[in-house]
């Protein structure tokens, strides 16, 4: 047979079977756009802004649909009610993690970022053991951070009011705070390894921002040497990266909307003074402090979706039967943006925690670390961080900013996993 005629055939047959397999797929899974042959839906949505592509498939699919990114179904859960019955009611069989090539081949299935399983659920039970055995949620992590924060302050105060980018300092120390607890060490700012690991950090997040000790010989065991070094990676990369962008952005907003850095220093001094160092238990008596960190959070939206879950087995979910190993996208920016539960989101507005009484609020739409069985095991340490590095900041600095604060773009620059702040530059003015 001609080998052009045995091409088209094969051409042929691929084409019918990425138009069949979807079709059949569908009657199972919630409805969605309908995906075109072998690409999916990858035309349809929009990769520059996914959480807005996700809440105009919502408007006509509802709160659950299907998307395909190729030949592969992802789920989508849009809005707290469909997030919170998945994630926290149905925890164990949303509990699954995707698989992502990328992180197959650097993981290989190990740690406790992308694992599943048996592998995960004895990483996790080991990491938070390890962790509390450490100092996680005691005093000596509290100890550490305080005096990483006098260390930031004072190469703070080496830019002599000059105007600069907070990027490195801020990176370099939370870096610090989770070197001490996995390293037991940390660097100083200018030192070539610490430099060469941020580096590495930077070139980690800039590729992934692209469309495109016990028994190590024991294989039968989850507590393998390569098994433990890349839970210590998952656990530095996942402490360091998220934290600092935080803080970029955290002092960005705080120079767009100087009456609420006003309120936050009189706040500050009020309760704290200017001589002690800022501890933990300064927060419960800081509701407008608390209010704007709670705000930050929800405002910088700093994962839209998280890290894609799977589902763990056959899943009958709102009368849908959803495969096992089928992927989950869970629309956190619909849960955060919530316009019911947080008047005027799309608006920097720390009253979206404060009662009538100018009283802290809690609000059970909070989820940026996620929620359920995957929730991020650094939530405790990274607002631990946020508060103790912030309030230090502000007690010793007045920010200024080197245009006029309407002027400031606070528009987040998305790579495809995080909203990151854009550049800037302000002037860390001593007090």
């Amino acid at each position: 047979m001609d080998p052009i005629v045995v091409l088209v055939l094969l051409l042929s047959c691929l084409l019918l079977f990425s138009l069949w397999r979807p079709t059949s797929e569908r009657r199972k899974l919630p409805p969605g756009p309908t995906p075109l042959p072998i690409i999916g839906n990858v035309l349809q949505i929009d990769f520059k802004d996914v959480n807005k592509s996700l809440a105009e498939f919502s408007k006509v699919y509802g709160p659950v649909f299907t998307l395909y990114l190729g030949m592969k179904p992802i789920v989508v859960l849009h809005g707290y009610e469909a997030v919170k019955e998945a994630l926290v009611d149905n925890g164990e069989e949303f509990a699954g993690r995707d698989s992502i090539p990328i992180f197959e081949r650097c993981n290989k299935g190990l740690g406790i970022a992308f694992s599943n399983g048996k592998t995960w659920k004895e990483i996790r039970h080991f990491s938070l053991t390890s962790l509390r055995y450490l100092g996680m949620g005691k005093r000596s992590i509290e100890d550490r951070i305080q005096e990483e924060a006098r260390c930031l302050v004072e190469e703070l105060k080496k830019n002599n009011g000059s105007p600069c980018d907070p990027t490195f300092n801020l990176s370099s120390a939370v870096c610090n705070v989770i070197n001490t607890i996995i390293f037991h060490n940390r660097y100083d700012y200018n030192d070539p390894c610490f430099l060469d690991l941020l580096q590495r950090l930077n070139e980690i997040f800039r590729i992934l921002g692209t469309r495109w000790i016990q028994e190590k010989d024991n294989q039968e065991l989850e507590f393998t040497y390569e098994n433990l070094v890349i839970t210590a990676f998952d656990l530095w990369i996942a402490s360091s990266e998220s934290t600092s962008l935080t803080l970029k952005y955290a002092l960005l907003l705080l120079l767009k909307y100087p009456q609420v850095t006003a309120k936050l220093q009189e706040e500050i001094q009020r309760v704290i003074g200017k001589h002690n160092s800022p501890c933990m238990q300064d927060r419960s008596h800081m509701p407008y402090t608390n209010a704007v960190l709670h705000e930050i959070h929800r405002y910088i939206n700093l994962s839209p979706i998280g890290i894609p879950h799977s589902v763990t087995c056959d899943v009958k979910f709102r009368n849908y039967l959803i495969p096992k190993g089928t992927a989950i996208w869970t629309s956190l920016t619909s849960v955060l943006y919530d316009n019911k539960e947080f008047p005027h989101p799309e608006m920097f507005d720390p009253g979206h925690f404060l009662d009538e009484h100018g009283k802290f609020k809690k609000s059970d739409y909070f989820m940026p670390f996620s929620s359920g069985k995957r929730k991020c095991m650094g939530e405790a340490l990274a607002n631990m961080e946020l508060f103790l590095f912030l309030t230090t900041i502000l007690q010793h600095f007045h920010l200024k900013s080197l245009v006029s604060p309407k002027d400031l773009d606070v528009t987040p620059v998305a790579n495809g996993i995080q909203c990151r702040p854009p550049s800037y530059q302000l002037c860390f003015i001593p007090i």
